[in-house]
């Protein structure tokens, strides 16, 4: 049941790499004859750095689960330089003088980007426009009209200000842009602006601090320092309520049995997890995730399974 290349791997992306990239590399750590399916789980660009969370075998059915997390960056928001993708490694598209801010009109200013904000994707970015990734469309100079969405700015924090550039910690949901966040920053304050820096200091429950620098990936003579990296199943999710099921439902589940409310929810807070999601473990397996879904009380509720792990 499982196996210890299943999980996922907390990776300090350097930059100048590709998200992509990474992965091909833990693929070749593992070795061309054993290596299980790899992915990741959120793309950092290659002018950024930090934690890059690489999802191994049966870890890359939590994807949008480990996506959906809260994100943590630390920038840098370079004013009076505008580019068409936002970031340092784009043309110049607009250049203004940058005055003598005052500290606290930028800090005022950054303070409106907190709490649910629309904001538009860059235009070289993998969203998809007419079913076609943007950033592909806007190489070939396609003109792109991306429709503006919600996301969520917990906190912005300036770190520093030593113009034109200003120090920022974000914390932010899911498909937040901090290349949108600087440019629209820049907009406010009157200069234009790029993203000069990004890191990203977490996703969700894991931090930077406690993965591998992508550096050290191909060091490994084999692959045990990776294996023994390696977070299991079960643990990933540290944010997700989770029941414990027996070995006889256990292997029922894994056979495509849905189970009922009244065999799980004895013995267990089956109630705080109503409409959301919940992990099924047997000792430290993951057994599936499913879905619980409230419409006339626990006992009438309905139990979807998204996932299962054999």
């Amino acid at each position: 049941m499982g196996n210890s290349a299943d999980g996922i791997l907390l990776i300090d992306k350097c930059e100048g790499e590709t998200s992509y990239g990474v992965v091909r590399k833990v693929k070749s750590a593992f070795g061309k004859w054993k290596a299980p399916k790899v992915g990741h789980a959120g793309t950092l660009d290659p002018f950024a750095s930090g934690l890059l969370i690489i999802l191994v075998g049966q870890g890359t059915k939590l994807s949008s689960y480990i996506m959906a997390g809260k994100k943590v960056y630390q920038a840098i928001v370079r004013l009076g330089v505008e580019t068409d993708t936002l970031d340092p490694t784009g043309q110049v598209v607009k250049k203004s003088k940058v005055p003598d801010i005052k500290p606290a009109y930028i800090t005022k200013k950054a303070q409106t980007f907190v709490g649910e904000i629309e904001q538009t994707p860059p235009v070289f970015s993998a969203v998809r426009y007419k079913g076609t990734r943007a950033y592909k469309l806007a190489r070939m100079g396609v003109e792109i009209n991306l429709e503006r969405k919600k996301v969520t700015v917990f906190s912005l924090r300036i770190i520093s200000i030593d113009l034109p550039d200003i120090a920022i910690e974000v914390t932010c949901s899911s498909g937040t842009y901090i290349r949108s966040l600087a440019h629209d920053l820049g907009r406010e304050l009157g200069t234009g602006a790029h993203l000069r820096s990004l890191r990203r200091l977490a996703s969700g429950s894991f931090k930077a601090y406690n993965a591998l620098s992508s550096r050290e990936i191909l060091r490994k003579s084999n692959d045990s320092c990776l294996r023994k990296g390696i977070i299991p199943l079960r643990d990933a999710l540290p944010a997700m309520g989770e029941i414990e099921v027996n070995s006889i439902l256990t292997g029922k589940v894994r056979n495509g049995y849905r189970p009922r409310w009244e065999e799980i929810a004895a013995d267990s807070s089956l109630v705080d997890c109503v409409d959301d999601y919940i992990k099924l473990v047997c000792g430290d397996e993951l057994v599936a995730i499913m879905k619980a879904k409230n419409s006339e009380g626990v006992s009438h509720g309905e139990l979807r399974i998204e996932r299962v792990f054999s």
